[in-house]
């Protein structure tokens, strides 16, 4: 009744062993389709059933996107196709974890075959096209979409013992979650009863070439009838059938539509680095929303990710203010916003205001956010979390006044001193005693602006900082000039919190004067200044060409105009500022520095693209946070384990948080923060040439 594999063995690929010499031979190994299979034209119904069922899930989630404001993500179409092969094809981002890597590549590249091996089928069964022969048959139909079948039943396996026994945090635990396992595990299992049932009643002589399928028969044979397994396998066959177009059918409506959803948001993802995709409001326009209050007030694009979310917390798990123990949640964010579209209905969702729904009774969360951008680099679906809450702070600040005191006395002294620090009495030129630094309006002919920045110039510590930067460019002969006391804030900090209007109008005098001075290239200290200066002035009118004082500063010594010969003593590890790093993909430069200057560096556990938040961004630099939630004391923890005497910083609020937050973790130990200027400068001998 069955062909033991070893017998099969001496038959491969049409080629026999005889004495040792190889003999061609005419094979043609197939198998029947549909063996034992009568009135297939219902399969065919059932299939249309399940496409028209399925196709009006897509149809109710299309016409959500499409009630939400105009967004082009489909230009520059051969960069979308690489993420779209890198990131949906190669998951890239999704085999960070090891083991959901290993899981979810299991379950997904075995749907991939056996949807392959299934198209294979139907264009051979009815279309006359002899596919299923041969070499193919064996290698292809039998032996590799047994494997990859066995794989599937495998990850949901894992899958299962990850949410009924490890329970990770960043998980949602549904009964929609464990249905859908269930229903992979049952379509996969029947799929080989189905196939070891036919090749023990037939005797395929092929059978082996499927070993799980024929495992399964060999194991039936010695139980069950040849009569038996064949009333068993129809009865099977439709069972399987009915759990596959249930499938189909289902999918729009439960989490597994990001199948679908997953490569469109992937394909339509920002192209841009992530610290230009907050978006400019229209002021001119009366009926412009001021930030966003319905879901209405939402991009297409936003509201298409909802529906990609695959819940799998991941952003929430990489999450400064989370990971301290606040309320904040990506996840959650996101999950709230898709369930009040599919609880209410999109009527009278549209209708309903959005922060409400995310926040509960409290806004608190929304303040939480330190815009560094960590939840969107951990999205293996390019969900954009960071910039949904800027718009919701925006509508929350412009329209209704309502956000922390401290935040409003930053935004105040914004408003009447250009600077968000309210206490300070420092003024934009202290830093330059002792110093001969010329200023733009004397010096046009410089062929850099250093742009001090609100944080270089005004807090103490950071001032030093900016001397240090500035006596570098002058020992390499950089002729540079400074604003001044003509400078004023770039405005980042108001639009993380929200108060779009005010940084309207600060980037819009900047460029003015910037313009008006001719300026072509800016050099800074600040990542948020240069955030503003690369990304966001351009709209305004503004282009340069921007440095951070990193990059130009080690430009400066690979062209030879400055020369390091003293080493810092001790070991060094360098933070990555999150405006610097992730947002603009700046993470050597500061290394570089590091390096040269340095006797001994060590990396972070958390590093370059995968930082973590010194807790500074988002306008929380400027909020007191609970002592026992502080983000800039779990960085500065972090940077002690390592071992390092030196934490390297590239950024005045890095600056001023880590220092806190050593100051209250580092014990007895002797751990000082300093700049990457700071360690150049310390460790120069300097020649200069012109």
């Amino acid at each position: 009744k069955s062909v033991k594999f070893a017998t099969m063995c001496t038959v491969i690929n049409g080629i026999s062993l005889e004495t040792g010499n190889w003999k061609l031979e005419t094979i043609s190994a197939t198998r029947p389709v549909l063996w034992n299979i009568s009135h297939d034209w219902v399969m065919y119904v059932l299939f249309a059933a399940s496409l028209i069922i399925a196709g009006y899930g897509l149809y109710r989630r299309l016409s959500v996107w499409r009630r939400g404001v105009p967004a082009d993500r489909f230009d520059r179409p051969a960069e979308r196709l690489g993420l779209l092969l890198r990131h949906a094809a190669a998951q890239s981002r999704t085999v960070r974890e090891r083991y959901a890597a290993v899981f979810h590549t299991f379950i997904y590249t075995g749907f991939i075959i056996l949807f392959i091996a299934t198209t294979v089928v139907m264009i051979d069964h009815r279309f006359g096209v002899p596919i299923m022969r041969g070499a193919f048959y064996l290698y292809f139909q039998s032996l590799i979409v047994d494997l990859f079948g066995g794989l599937v039943l495998i990850g949901i396996a894992i899958a299962y013992l990850r949410r009924a026994f490890v329970r990770p945090k960043k998980l949602v635990y549904t009964t929609e979650s464990n249905r859908i396992l269930a229903l992979i595990f049952l379509m996969a299992l029947t799929g080989f009863l189905v196939e070891g049932w036919r090749i023990a009643a037939t005797a395929d002589p092929w059978g082996a070439w499927s070993p799980i399928g024929y495992l399964v028969g060999g194991i039936s044979a010695s139980m069950m009838s040849v009569e038996a397994m064949t009333m068993a396998h129809r009865w099977m066959w439709w069972l399987h059938a009915g759990l596959v177009f249930g499938f189909i059918a289902w999918v729009p409506y439960t989490k597994l539509i990001h199948i679908l959803t997953g490569p469109l948001n992937i394909y339509t993802a920002r192209l841009e680095p992530s610290g230009k995709i907050v978006k400019t409001l229209d002021f001119e326009n009366p009926d412009a929303p001021l930030g966003v209050r319905t879901l209405g007030h939402f991009t297409w694009k936003d509201l298409a990710d909802f529906d990609a979310c695959t819940e799998c917390g991941r952003c929430t798990s990489v999450c400064p203010a989370n990971t301290v123990g606040k309320s904040l949640s990506p996840r959650d964010l996101i999950l709230d916003l898709r369930n009040l579209i599919r609880g209410s209905g999109p009527e009278l969702a549209f209708e309903q205001p959005v922060v409400n729904a995310v926040a509960g009774t409290s806004t608190e969360s929304l303040w939480e956010c330190t815009t560094c951008g960590a939840c969107m680099e951990a999205c293996p679906v390019f969900i954009e979390q960071m910039p949904k809450i800027v718009d919701l702070r925006r509508y929350l600040v412009m329209e209704e006044s309502d956000f922390p005191d401290t935040m409003q006395e930053a935004i105040t002294s914004l408003e009447t001193r250009g600077h968000p620090f309210r206490g300070t009495q420092s003024t934009r030129i202290d830093w330059t005693d002792g110093l001969d630094i010329a200023n733009l309006a004397d010096a046009r002919d410089a062929e850099v602006l250093f742009w001090v920045g609100c944080g270089g110039a005004l807090i103490e510590r950071n001032q030093k900082v900016v001397r240090a930067t500035a006596q570098l460019l002058q020992k390499a002969g950089v002729r540079f000039a400074v604003l001044g006391r003509e400078e004023k804030c770039t405005g980042d900090p108001a639009r993380r919190i929200g108060n779009e209007f005010l940084f309207d109008m600060l980037a819009r005098e900047n460029v003015e004067k910037l313009n008006g001075y001719g300026v072509r290239t800016i050099v800074t200290s600040c990542p948020h200044c240069f955030n503003s200066f690369a990304n966001e002035y351009p709209q305004f009118g503004g282009s340069y060409e921007v440095y951070h004082h990193s990059e130009y500063l080690a430009k400066l010594v690979d062209e030879g105009r400055l020369t390091p010969k003293e080493k810092l003593d001790g070991r060094v590890t360098f933070h990555d500022p999150c405006y610097l790093g992730r947002h603009n993909g700046r993470f050597d430069a500061p290394r570089q520095l590091v390096q040269i200057a340095s006797r001994s560096t060590v990396e972070m556990e958390r590093s370059r693209e995968n930082g973590f938040c010194c807790g500074g961004g988002g306008g929380m630099s400027f909020v007191d946070e609970p002592k026992d939630k502080r983000v800039n004391q779990n960085r500065a923890q972090e940077a002690i384990d390592t071992g390092a005497d030196v934490v390297a910083v590239g950024c005045p609020f890095c600056m001023t948080m880590l220092e806190d937050g050593i100051n209250a973790r580092r014990g007895e130990r002797d751990v000082r923060v300093m700049d990457v200027a700071e360690i150049l400068l310390n460790s120069m001998e300097v020649e200069s040439k012109k």
